[in-house]
């Protein structure tokens, strides 16, 4: 099966650790996901969010790692609505199990954030959401 290719939004102020190890996940031999693009601290030239889209068309699923201040982060909101727009699949996924973490502001009401283990990452890229 080919592997499902993902931008992982994350608030780049807050969250860098998390998302470096998201994506080292990608590199695990029974990894069902290639990290393919993730959110950027240095705003992109232009408009950002038209990138954004064009990046959005070459992929497969976007997860979103919610930790303690995403509901503050634009760019994430941005994100997530760009995804919406584009019916682009994507999940909440909790950047810490200590800590409490929150949406994003543009994300679903029914949309529910997820505890991140190995095994439920796997399954929530499989669709089982």
């Amino acid at each position: 099966m080919a592997k499902k290719r993902v931008f992982i939004s994350f608030d780049v102020d807050h969250d860098e650790e998390t998302k470096t190890m998201l994506a080292g996940q990608a590199k695990l031999e029974d990894s069902p996901f290639d990290f393919t693009d993730a959110s950027v601290k240095e705003p992109l030239t232009g408009d950002w969010k038209e990138k954004v889209r064009r990046q959005m068309g070459n992929i497969d699923l976007v997860i979103v790692l919610c930790g303690e201040y995403t509901h503050t982060a634009s760019g994430v909101a941005a994100e997530v609505t760009i995804a919406q727009e584009k019916e682009v699949p994507y999940f909440l996924l909790a950047a810490y199990p200590d800590k409490s973490c929150r949406k994003p502001t543009t994300a679903k009401s029914e949309d529910k954030i997820y505890k991140w283990t190995w095994d439920n990452l796997k399954a929530l890229i499989g669709g089982a959401r």
